[in-house]
């Protein structure tokens, strides 16, 4: 998924995987005996990638999963330069082993490590567990990989958390928020080094073939969610001859740049907050809205503005500034049996109260009750987005995308807007254009989308679905982020027909 920023963007980590995970931070011990060893595939690659292409991948027993620790180039285009290590974990199938499945769930910057070990049953339903090797993976730059480093607590909460200065867009804002941007990046290239230049999602997909030949497979048999779809996405159009079984579940259009993505996820997020009051509204669980859905979206307006006036203090010393409370309520609408979460939001902060919509985006952020940060998840993902989207530096033109989106969102449009900024200063900037991916000769690919996902809208489904030459759009009407796993049958069986059996669909599905 491509995650919360601050000051604007997207809002698209797995909220169900996030929240199944919690931010424990308590990981796995690796201390145990070797109980398997992969075969590398052999195949013929360059002298200077056989070390890592043909690499022995050592699994240990790690409580009821099985860990271990890949190697791969710092620099993909530079071999020798270095070495960063790729934290795996792995459940063995349960009944006859169809084949070994890696699974990414979103971010940028979400561990696929603790996917597995914290929220296997999220990730993968009964019926990949019996029948596939589940390997989970944390990125380059991520969690137990060799990983991105920026800022202490006390910082990341000012960046995140923070009340800058001024009035939103105004020159003086937009000052402070640059500034402390500029100082975050400087921080990140202090702590990280080189490997801040080199966690862009082609790395991570060069990453992923590598992984794909150490643990013996010819092709990649592969399962990515949001953040993990645009992956898979990557994966195939660098790798089109070595796709196996892919599934895109919340897929990215790869050719739309950053302001589009934030326009298109903002009108998203509005869309799945009605969905949310023409549920509530009716069955009386959030009395505090009256009238029609459009008299609630406007009364969230005045809500968001009133907080952006006077934010609201909590009982640890933080304020609820409008841009957090936004996180709030965007985050529970990931799925619908997280919304009763939004009742509370809203009854708490109409009650001047900022604890329960701080808990939200800790908890969507990682932050733990004493103020630490369980993942680096924020830091992973503000490094990966800014190599991957190009980001421009006229502010009048930042302005001019603001009113823009405030138009076509009214309600919380405003509050997404200067996403630039994030990555105006950054230490690296992109060098792969966004452009579509046809992946020519490619097995077939499932690309999965929600008619109503607030992260990930359906028509970027659908745009994926058409640039691959073999993509196969599964639709699945509802709401929420992602449609895997979430209670519709005719979408699991479909999954898992093609995944487990090869059954490959003779056309689009709708469910």
């Amino acid at each position: 998924m491509m995650g919360a920023r601050k000051g604007g963007v997207a809002l698209a980590v797995a909220f169900a995987i996030a929240m199944s995970v919690g931010v424990s931070g308590c990981g796995l011990s690796l201390f145990f005996p070797v109980v398997d060893e992969s075969t590398p595939t052999g195949e013929d690659v360059e002298a200077a990638l056989e070390p890592f292409y043909g690499q022995v991948i050592a699994w240990d027993a790690c409580e009821e999963f099985q860990c271990a620790t890949a190697i791969a180039p710092l620099d993909w285009d530079d071999p020798g330069a270095g070495e960063i290590e790729l934290a795996l974990i792995r459940q063995p199938a349960r009944t006859e082993k169809a084949g070994t499945l890696l699974v990414n769930p979103g971010g940028p910057g979400a561990s696929g490590f603790d996917a597995v070990a914290r929220a296997i049953d999220v990730t993968a339903t009964e019926a990949l567990q019996d029948r596939y090797d589940i390997v989970g993976f944390d990125p380059r730059g991520v969690g137990r990989s060799t990983a991105v480093s920026c800022f202490g607590p006390a910082d990341l909460d000012k960046l995140l958390y923070g009340n800058p200065r001024g009035s939103r867009g105004s020159d003086e804002w937009i000052t402070t928020q640059n500034d402390l941007t500029h100082k975050f990046g400087q921080a990140c290239l202090a702590k990280t080094g080189p490997l801040l230049a080199n966690v862009d999602t082609l790395s991570t997909a060069r990453d992923l073939d590598m992984l794909r030949a150490a643990l013996g497979e010819e092709q990649l048999d592969y399962l990515g969610y949001s953040y993990g779809a645009y992956l898979g996405t990557v994966y195939a159009g660098a790798f089109p001859d070595r796709v196996g079984r892919m599934v895109l579940d919340g897929a990215i259009d790869p050719g739309i740049g950053h302001a589009a993505m934030t326009l298109a996820q903002a009108q998203g997020i509005e869309a799945s907050l009605r969905s949310y009051f023409a549920s509530c509204m009716p069955g009386g669980t959030c009395p505090y809205f009256q009238g029609t859905v459009d008299d609630a979206m406007a009364a969230v307006r005045g809500i968001l503005d009133a907080v952006r006036k006077n934010p609201i203090p909590s009982s640890d010393g933080r304020v609820l500034t409008a841009e957090t409370l936004v996180i709030a309520i965007a985050a529970p609408l990931y799925n619908a049996t997280t919304w009763p979460v939004l009742d509370s939001v809203f009854a708490t902060v109409l009650a001047m109260q900022a604890d329960t919509a701080l808990a939200v985006v800790d908890g969507y952020y990682g932050r733990t009750a004493d103020g630490a940060y369980a993942t680096n998840q924020m830091e992973a993902l503000r490094a990966v987005n800014c190599l991957d989207f190009e980001y421009q530096n006229n502010v009048a033109q930042m302005k001019e995308q603001a009113r823009e989106l405030n138009t076509v969102a009214p309600y919380l449009g405003i509050y997404l807007t200067f996403g630039d900024l994030s990555c105006l200063s950054w230490p690296y900037h992109a060098e792969q254009p966004r452009a579509a991916i046809a992946a020519p000769g490619a097995a077939p690919i499932l690309v999965l989308g929600t008619t109503n996902d607030p992260s990930t809208p359906y028509a970027w489904a659908v745009a994926v679905a058409t640039q691959l030459e073999s993509g196969i759009l599964v639709t699945r009407n509802g709401d929420g982020h992602t449609a895997y796993n979430k209670g519709n049958a005719c979408v699991d069986a479909t999954v898992e027909s093609y995944l487990v059996d090869g059954v490959v669909p003779p056309g689009d599905v709708t469910c």
